[in-house]
């Protein structure tokens, strides 16, 4: 099937992970909020069909889209355009599809949802993938053209195998590689401040480096990323002067200046935790 652009969508970028568990999709939440809050026009498409979670993450579980029988309009919440299976199915329901079932609701949600119009077209869709390198990440690739992929990933050693192999599947697809993030780098103790390296220091930034990557951030694990994410506000808008909303915003304008100026970012990031 040949790569084809998306009618008035100026970019498709993919975030992943080579495996679950690693804040993929906290990432692209925050990510696709901080971008709109550059003063971007940013859509979120939630392509993990089996396990869709950015509909509470932004929330709105409760939405349902409005369809003309052609058409479907994404839920608007936080400056962000979002379409989920999360809309169609309940949440507490499992999605028993087989590969092909999976793949023509990927292309449904990727060609008849309104992303952008003439008067206002969208800067950025922002794709949670599923993690892995299945059947998801292979049909996108085949249908749409990525301006790249940003690959996250915690520091220890299993996570990272996984994410080596997320890397080489986007290379394999000829999509760039804007990047890597690492989450939960280091453990902020909300009593006394002190940052641990609980999962290991630094593995997420060795790997960039020794691939030739760029590390596009490190987001600390602080305790608002998981009371927000779980009650619907991403971390940028509930506490904007956190250090994870600091990292996010620093992987917003990061991305943003990839996607226009590639030469033009540097590879050292500004938030450090020694």
């Amino acid at each position: 099937m040949p790569q084809t652009t998306l009618p008035h969508v100026q970019h498709i970028i993919a975030v992943a992970s080579g495996k679950g568990g690693v804040g993929k999709s906290t990432t692209a939440a925050n990510l696709a909020v901080a971008l709109g809050l550059q003063g971007l026009n940013v859509g979120l498409l939630d392509a993990d069909i089996y396990g869709p979670s950015q509909p509470r993450m932004l929330g709105v579980k409760d939405a349902q889209p409005d369809s003309d029988g052609q058409t479907i309009q994404p839920v608007i919440n936080h400056g962000v355009r979002l379409m989920s299976m999360g809309f169609l199915v309940d949440e507490t329901t499992p999605t028993v599809w087989r590969g092909p079932m999976v793949q023509s609701a990927l292309t449904q949600m990727l060609k008849q949802v309104a992303w952008g119009t003439s008067t206002s077209p969208l800067d950025v869709l922002v794709v949670d993938m599923p993690p892995g390198t299945g059947d998801t990440q292979l049909s996108l690739t085949q249908q749409v053209a990525l301006s790249g992929a940003v690959i996250v990933s915690t520091p220890q050693d299993i996570a990272l195998l996984d994410a080596r192999k997320g890397l080489e599947m986007f290379k394999k697809v000829n999509v760039p590689i804007l990047g890597l993030v690492e989450n939960m780098s280091v453990f902020c103790c909300p009593n006394c401040g002190t940052a641990s390296p609980i999962f290991g220091a630094h593995g997420t930034r060795d790997l960039a480096s020794s691939l030739g990557y760029d590390l596009l951030a490190e987001v600390p694990l602080e305790m608002p990323v998981r009371e927000l994410t779980d009650s619907g506000t991403p971390v940028v808008i509930g506490a904007p002067d956190s250090l994870a909303a600091a990292a996010y915003r620093q992987l917003a304008a990061r991305v943003w200046a990839k996607l226009q100026l590639p030469t033009a970012v540097p590879s050292s990031v500004k938030i450090v935790f020694e």
